[in-house]
């Protein structure tokens, strides 16, 4: 059995950002649109009228000032509201993958490795583009590395799931290094016409390099301490798109084809199943809290965050301890804890424990404690 440690992290930004203003100014040019077409029926009480978004409803609710994205004037087009991402031919890597590929030098370079060095490939993200070829082994082409690949899909929580059934290959001898990407467009399955949903969502990709603790020699290197996992069935938050919609009914409505969730509840329940999950696994692992010094959380609501750390801690949590990226990234599915590990990292003394921890649609909670080396 070797000991693992995560020896590079890596971020793909997408070029293009909008900010709350601009995406509430096309919200509400559809809205406007949307009750002057339908003003008659409207006023009998046929159909409801829209009511229009603001920044300031977005910034409070969420924590969310702007997002990155991989197409900006599809999402802008009151008359669209989608990004418009060309599909490729079969002799072009594809968007998952060229984004998977950013992300990846930029790890492989943080952990002193290349291509050679890399037994496999994870894709671990919330939205696979297709069945398959998987993304991962296309990914593995892209970079030309031996070995093996899969993708994996367990929601916000993919990219800790992830990560242990990385860690789990090297330290079983299975593999010297494995390479873990979290690749999302999560504006592809989002209904930017939905005034509680539109602003939640950006694009961006993360990589993770997990190798031997003893062959490693990257100055950015996290022992993997433990890591703990947690799924309960909820349709709380859910997407129904797949290949078998085509052979449904006709007639069979659509709104539950993208992403839609109970907010309200999905607070409720994911709060103290996070802190209680966490605690749990610091108490496994004789530690506690107080000696946890940085919380790397899935960066979905900005209040949830804060309500689980002040559980965890018995009071409010500084920036230093658990960063925040949500303002300008906005929630990036899997990718969102990893780009806080990612961004916030550098600072760290040897020796200072920390947790990479994500939740999401499941619901699925993972924990992965580290400690700077």
């Amino acid at each position: 059995m070797h000991n693992v440690v995560i020896s590079g992290t890596g971020l793909y930004t997408p070029a293009n950002s909008i900010s709350n203003e601009e995406l509430v100014h096309s919200f509400n040019t559809y809205v406007a649109q949307f009750n002057a077409d339908n003003a008659e029926a409207i006023e009998r009480g046929e159909v409801e009228a829209l009511t229009e978004s603001n920044a300031a409803f977005i910034e409070k609710a969420s924590g969310i000032k702007s997002r990155f994205v991989m197409d900006k004037d599809g999402i802008l087009d009151p008359q669209r509201m989608t990004p418009r991402l060309p599909e490729r031919s079969n002799d072009e890597w594809s968007v998952l993958c060229e984004m998977a590929v950013g992300a990846a030098r930029q790890a492989l370079e943080r952990a002193g490795r290349t291509a050679a060095d890399i037994d496999g490939v994870i894709v671990a993200c919330s939205n696979l583009q297709r069945p398959y070829p998987a993304i991962a082994i296309e990914v593995q082409e892209a970079l030309g590395i031996e070995g093996f690949g899969f993708d994996m899909n367990v929601a916000c929580s993919s990219a800790t799931f992830g990560i242990q059934a990385a860690a789990n290959s090297v330290q079983l001898g299975q593999a010297r290094a494995i390479l873990m990407v979290n690749p999302e467009v999560c504006t592809g399955h989002l209904n930017f016409r939905d005034r509680d949903s539109h602003f939640i969502f950006g694009d961006a990709a993360t990589a993770v390099i997990i190798e031997r603790a003893d062959q490693a020699t990257s100055a950015h290197q996290f022992d993997v301490v433990s890591t703990k996992l947690l799924t309960k069935f909820s349709n709380n938050i859910r997407n129904n798109f797949g290949f078998l919609n085509r052979a449904a009914e006709e007639g069979v409505g659509s709104r539950d084809k993208l992403f839609v969730q109970e907010g309200r509840k999905v607070f409720r329940d994911v709060c103290p199943m996070v802190a209680e999950l966490i605690g749990a696994h610091l108490d496994e692992n004789q530690l506690d809290v107080g000696q946890v010094k940085r919380f790397w959380l899935h960066q979905a609501n900005l209040s949830m965050n804060q309500l689980i750390v002040r559980k965890l801690l018995g009071r409010e949590a500084t920036e230093e301890e658990a960063p925040v990226i949500l303002d300008r990234y906005a929630n990036t599915s899997s990718a969102g804890s990893v780009i806080a590990f990612h961004l916030y990292q550098d600072d760290l003394p040897a020796g200072t424990v920390a947790v990479l921890s994500s939740f999401g649609a499941g619901y699925s909670i993972g924990s992965v404690i580290l400690r700077k080396r």
